[in-house]
């Protein structure tokens, strides 16, 4: 069968719609606000909303840039005792969900933690240690959460360019100092902003974390508005703010990023990297070590510590349902969101036109956009279509019925299609992008065409791509808490949805087994993207 660009415009534009609706329907609600609801938030509430969040930004952004460019820049120009390891292993917090990492840390680092504890045993008192449970306690561990995004982007950038920059600043009379920040920083500037943005847009949407910490951001203020105030309007008023605010980060990180782009020359052989000794070999390492030690070692640790002491109480049926509920969505998702994924880059492919273009941007823009808003657009356009339905179908159906499709796990896959569908997308239109004109040609001269020439040619060449686009989508939705706990079915509690009720009612150690098996879910990809890197 052979399609039509007309059609596969129309393909993309109706997966468009998944992004489209729920953005259609958050944004709508700004013009009927709850007088009531709204007045006690702008009293009590919004103002502490908008400068906690204002912190976050800033803090956040600040640490992700003072651990990710210098780190990134040591085990990329460098070579120091321990470069091999922490190239690979300060991407490691990648794999352990904010919200784990805020419990376990609290559990570490509050009055009856470990580490207070023992600074009273051996000092006497631990009052001069900072309160955790603070605007600045929450910066830090969601700096220590995200500051992966900006070393990974930046050693990227530094990889191809390091020691050349510094030569270039050499020539030119400069200090190796002097050339870091005068040649280097500004040339990898692109790279650095995209990692800053996106550990902004996590910082914008987390939930779990400020959840647990019980600090006010937009995010928690949405759940509220829907299940304390059952005011379905202000929660998606609300979600319209946030938004706004994440769309307005994406323009700032495209203007700041502009067309700069750095560009090398040829295939030349990478230069050897500059060997430290003494106490800056040492220094090197330390600093490594105690940012790997304090985003990934010393939590994992700690929830380790916590299983131990309630493995055989928590490892029961109840745990294996958990897991279970959390497999299986993922699994589900995950096919999912590649089907859809590769028939949006094969209708990409089939028709090129500005239009199906503009239509499958739209369509990947729900990974900008955080789960508590998606669940709440989402789940708007469904209610509405479910009421519609009863009414159609009164007379067929039992007496009493009230919901056809709301509490099924079909809002939750739509919701999660809408948020993951970049991360398939950008794998699979990776590899759909390598195959070249004239395999195509050389099919058709074999007498493949339509849907015979996607499955003997394109299939098999993107299957790498796809099983790519899977693991990733499988990892992210085994760690979201936000989608799968605002539009999940009655009962149907996944292990992130246990994380958040045990966490919130202080219960660490019983939290610590399912926390355990999303990082060692989150683990696979973190390992698989860090063999792809230079571990030289």
């Amino acid at each position: 069968m052979q399609w039509s660009a007309m059609r596969w415009r129309a393909v993309v534009v109706f997966i468009s719609l998944a992004t489209l609706i729920p953005l259609s329907v958050i944004f709508a609600a700004i013009g009927s606000p709850d007088a009531a609801i709204w007045s006690h938030l702008a009293e009590y509430q919004l103002p502490g909303i908008l400068l906690n969040t204002l912190w976050l930004v800033l803090g956040v952004g600040s640490g992700v840039f003072l651990i990710g460019v210098p780190l990134a820049w040591l085990v990329s120009v460098y070579d120091f005792p321990g470069r091999r390891f922490f190239a690979w292993a300060l991407m490691l917090p990648l794999a352990m969900p904010a919200y784990v990492m805020a419990f376990s840390q609290l559990g570490l680092l509050e009055f009856t933690g470990p580490i207070q504890t023992w600074l009273r045993a051996t000092y006497g008192t631990s009052s001069w240690v900072p309160s955790v449970r603070s605007t600045g306690g929450v910066i830090v561990i969601l700096t220590l959460a995200f500051y992966p995004y900006v070393y990974l982007l930046a050693r990227n950038a530094f990889s191809t360019m390091g020691r050349r920059a510094l030569e270039v600043g050499q020539s030119l009379g400069l200090s190796r100092s002097q050339g870091f920040w005068r040649v280097a920083l500004p040339m990898a500037r692109p790279w650095i902003i995209g990692g800053m943005t996106l550990a902004l847009m996590e910082t914008l949407a987390d939930f779990g974390a400020v959840a647990i910490f019980n600090y006010d951001t937009f995010t928690n203020a949405i759940y509220k508005a829907w299940f304390s105030f059952f005011s379905l309007d202000t929660a998606k008023q609300l979600a319209s703010l946030l938004v706004t605010m994440v769309f307005v980060l994406v323009w700032f990180e495209q203007r700041a990023r502009g067309r700069r782009a750095y560009t090398q020359a040829g295939r030349a052989a990478p230069l050897p990297r500059l060997r430290l000794v003494g106490w800056r070999a040492v220094g090197a390492t330390l600093l490594a070590a105690l940012v790997f030690a304090l985003a990934f070692a010393l939590p994992v640790v700690q929830l380790l510590f916590w299983a131990v002491s309630v493995w055989v109480e928590e490892l029961n049926a109840d745990l294996a349902a958990y897991v279970g509920r959390s497999l299986l969505l993922s699994l589900m998702a995950a096919a999912l969101v590649a089907a859809v994924a590769l028939l949006l880059s094969y209708a990409q492919r089939r028709d090129k036109r500005m239009t199906t273009h503009a239509f499958a941007k739209i369509a990947t823009l729900g990974y900008a956009v955080p789960g508590t808003v998606l669940a709440v657009g989402v789940f708007v356009p469904i209610a509405w279509l479910d009421n519609a339905l009863i009414d159609v179908f009164k007379d067929w159906l039992p007496e009493g019925t009230t919901a056809i499709l709301k509490g099924t796990l079909l809002i939750m896959l739509l919701a999660f299609v809408a948020r993951f569908l970049a991360v398939g997308h950008s794998a699979i239109d990776a590899a759909m992008h390598r195959i070249t004109a004239s395999q195509e040609e050389a099919a058709r001269i074999l007498g493949y065409s339509g849907w015979r020439l996607a499955a003997r040619l394109h299939l098999p060449l993107l299957t790498g791509g796809i099983l790519t686009a899977m693991l990733m989508v499988f990892v992210d939705v085994m760690k979201e808490m936000p989608i799968t706990l605002m539009t999940r079915p009655f009962g149907w509690d996944t292990l992130s949805v246990r994380i958040f009720n045990l966490t919130a009612e202080g219960q660490w150690d019983r939290a610590a087994l399912p926390a355990i098996a999303i990082v060692l879910a989150g683990l696979i990809p973190v390992i698989l993207l860090s063999r792809q890197k230079d571990s030289a």
